[in-house]
């Protein structure tokens, strides 16, 4: 009963954006099965699948294979777009599942093309013999066309809309969605939004390495400061010597630019190197000319 339901269902012909989703979720699904299963020998002795990767995939592609089109017609990539597939070489209009002829060669054509390719590849590749310099001189040539062949089907299949692969062609396969498709209805404040997130996040990639960061943090630290203003010179120096105005640490080898502040001579050195048109962060005075502290400081001034 629930077959002839099945065969009684109208087709609806699947998009053109739909099956390539579906072929790239298929994809996504297996990279994703086969690192899951590589992961459960990580602690094995390395290169243990190694020799026999080829065989494995194929019995996981198998194993694929017999809960996706055996069963139920269609991959999972196009059970999540609610696509399966029919069988187009019926001359009736409504929907017929796969043969069973048809969804062997399906097997053959995927999962034992690919281990053949993978496995000639291994066995003919260090052979020193003619003969088999020959045979995989041909088993390439084969490759090509079968590659050839796959992108002229791709540029039919976006030209009309039928057959995203070549195996498909070959074997009579076309999908279609499994129920009739209503009328999708877009909300747009998401995509706004992001196109907006997105717009403003490129733009500050494109702002942030121009700033100056190191002359921001000073002019910023300058302003928060308040700046006393000191009668005597001497004196201000003798108050300010103990600390550097850039690392608040005791200055090394103390320096001025002609202010009444002191800087270590690496930390001044090094901000003026990255920004010439440095200023004190305290008084806001340009660099004319680095000069050494003249004013001795007696060490005991370090503890008072």
């Amino acid at each position: 009963m629930a077959a002839s339901d099945n065969n009684d269902k109208k087709v609806t012909p699947a998009l053109r954006i739909s099956q390539l989703d579906a072929l790239e979720l298929n994809k996504a699904l297996e990279q994703l099965v086969w690192s899951q299963f590589t992961r459960c020998f990580h602690g094995f002795k390395p290169g243990l699948l190694a020799r026999f990767e080829p065989e494995v995939k194929a019995f996981l592609w198998l194993f694929l294979w017999r809960f996706t089109i055996y069963s139920k017609n269609a991959t999972v990539g196009q059970t999540i777009l609610n696509i399966q597939y029919k069988n187009d070489l019926s001359q009736k209009q409504n929907y017929q599942t796969l043969s069973k002829h048809q969804k062997l060669w399906y097997l053959i054509c995927t999962v034992g093309g690919r281990w053949l390719e993978e496995r000639c590849y291994d066995l003919f590749s260090n052979r020193p013999l003619e003969s088999f310099r020959k045979t995989k001189y041909f088993i390439n040539l084969v490759v090509g066309l079968l590659k050839l062949c796959e992108l002229l089907n791709f540029l039919v299949f976006l030209r009309k809309g039928k057959f995203a692969t070549l195996t498909e062609r070959i074997l009579g396969i076309r999908s279609v969605f499994c129920q009739p498709q209503s009328i999708r209805q877009i909300g747009f404040e998401y995509m706004n939004r992001e196109l907006l997130w997105h717009g403003f996040a490129e733009f500050l990639i494109f702002l942030l390495p121009l700033i100056n960061m190191q002359k921001l943090k000073l002019t910023l630290s300058s302003w928060s400061l308040a700046v006393a203003g000191c009668s005597n010179k001497e004196s201000s120096l003798a108050a300010g010597s103990k600390e550097c105005c850039l690392c608040g640490e005791w200055p090394t080898m103390p320096h001025t630019i002609g202010c009444s502040h002191v800087f270590c001579y690496y930390c001044l050195k090094s901000n003026y190197l990255v920004d010439m048109y440095f200023t004190c962060p305290k008084c806001g005075m340009e660099v004319h000319d680095l000069q050494p502290l003249k004013y001795r400081i007696e060490m005991k001034e370090m503890y008072t």
